[in-house]
């Protein structure tokens, strides 16, 4: 046999051995097909940049230029030392996929930056209390409105304000609330109410909308200590005081509106007679035919005719308190 038969030979025989190894260390299985069948290394995704306010008005002139004379364009300029060109992104994230999508829905980098009209109530709430964490939102994390999924731009609009004060989705406070609290409204419009129609007050005068630690979301400790802020002849203290006036006015009185006088929530007499009898008083009778002795309802005249005191009494001889 030639030497360069030989040695050619001799590679083969070393080539098919080496390969036997290789697969019997790898269970009948060449490197070269693991190498195949190895997944290629994940690209890491494109990550969003600043690209500035000028970018976004390219498509969103309008907002922007509504947003320069709010209050929250004002302030980030004039308080904050934030420069407009770093406005947009400061609440929507940076842009730059955004703005390479160039309106195309399908895009996956459309959705890259926070949309505050479709977006979950927590997340709209996170980006707001960024700046807004201060002593009047302590308690909105867990309060009546966090619970109840409601958006901070279902009553504030950064963009187009239409109230005053507060970047208020309308006109007045009232008519914001009234969105969501059809019921008071309608209490609002009965013949005895509290003076919120007039603008002489507001729902925030005895409410905090962004959550309080005491129930309805009182701007008090309970109720009476409320309406004692306005009705500081109530508060006593009293010699004499009447037990469901110390408890709770709501007793007596409906908060929002009511079709009896003084915002009661049944007319006089019959109000006083949830609890007391007319036992002992000399009651008037309905009508001259129907002459009943036993008939306890005071007609024509009410209990504080002579008890005018109602809400206590400081006289010594109050104890009924009467005049």
């Amino acid at each position: 046999m030639r030497p360069i038969q030989r040695s050619f030979l001799l590679k083969l025989w070393m080539a098919l051995a080496v390969g036997g190894l290789g697969l019997a260390f790898t269970g009948g299985k060449s490197a070269r097909a693991d190498e195949a069948a190895a997944p290629a290394p994940a690209v890491e995704a494109e990550k969003p940049e600043w690209v500035g306010a000028s970018a976004c008005l390219a498509c969103h002139q309008e907002q922007g230029e509504a947003f320069k004379s709010t209050h929250h364009g004002e302030y980030l300029e004039k308080r904050k030392g934030v420069d407009f060109e770093k406005s947009c992104e400061t609440c929507h994230g940076p842009g730059s996929l955004h703005a390479g999508a160039a309106g195309d829905k399908a895009n996956p980098g459309f959705a890259t930056v926070k949309n505050f009209k479709t977006a979950k109530a927590k997340v709209v709430a996170d980006s707001c209390l960024q700046c807004h964490r201060d002593a009047g939102r302590t308690h909105w994390s867990g309060g009546a409105h966090d619970r109840a999924n409601v958006s901070c731009v279902a009553c504030h609009s950064v963009h187009n304000a239409a109230g005053k004060h507060g970047q208020l989705v309308k006109a007045t406070q009232r008519e914001t609330c009234y969105q969501c609290h059809k019921d008071v409204k309608g209490q609002m419009r009965r013949s005895a109410h509290m003076a919120i129609e007039e603008d002489k007050l507001s729902c925030s005068s005895c409410h905090d909308s962004h959550g309080t630690g005491t129930p309805k979301q009182l701007k008090a400790a309970n109720v009476n200590q409320l309406c004692f802020q306005c009705h500081q002849d109530k508060r006593g203290p009293h010699l004499w005081e009447h037990a469901p006036v110390r408890e709770n006015c709501l007793n007596c009185h409906h908060p929002h509106g009511s079709h009896h006088e003084k915002m009661l929530v049944a007319k006089r007499a019959f109000l006083c007679q949830r609890c007391h009898t007319g036992g002992g008083h000399p009651s008037t009778v309905y009508d001259a035919t129907n002459i009943d002795q036993f008939n306890n309802k005071i007609a024509g005249q009410t209990c504080q005719e002579c008890h005018s005191t109602i809400h206590g009494s400081n006289h010594p001889s109050g104890k009924m308190f009467t005049r």
